[in-house]
């Protein structure tokens, strides 16, 4: 069975899987750490690296850039009450970045993960 996942290269895999868990209701899949997890939410299968720890963690590497977290492509989260969702990270808090953002399909946020991957918290317009 083919199943699409995205990698993010976090410092602390559990730092991140309990970010993950709590904050964002992810559900652990896989743990092979420190250095390795994998975890599922809506059919989407995220998985978590250290710099480093086995060939993904250094995947793309060469010798003038290494892998590391951060930088601004991002797993998108749909979210039924983006106002809601902003609180409830405020109060755990998560690191937002700038100002909600809206457009005609609808207002998006992106917040960070303990190691600075990003994620869009996004709300769709009504119909």
């Amino acid at each position: 069975m083919t199943q699409a996942a995205v990698r993010y290269l976090v410092y602390d895999v559990d730092e991140a899987i309990d970010f993950y868990q709590e904050c964002l209701d992810f559900e652990l899949d896989t743990y092979v750490g420190p250095g390795f997890a994998s975890l599922q939410r809506d059919g989407l299968r995220l998985l978590l690296n250290m710099p480093g720890a086995g060939g993904a963690g250094q995947a793309g590497a060469d010798e003038e850039e290494n892998p590391r977290p951060g930088g601004w492509n991002r797993i998108q989260i749909r979210v039924d009450d983006l106002d809601s969702v902003i609180h409830r990270m405020e109060d755990q808090h998560v690191v937002i970045r700038g100002d909600v953002a809206e457009g005609p399909g609808g207002r998006q946020v992106v917040v960070e993960d303990p190691s600075g991957n990003p994620i869009e918290m996004f709300e769709a317009a009504s119909a």
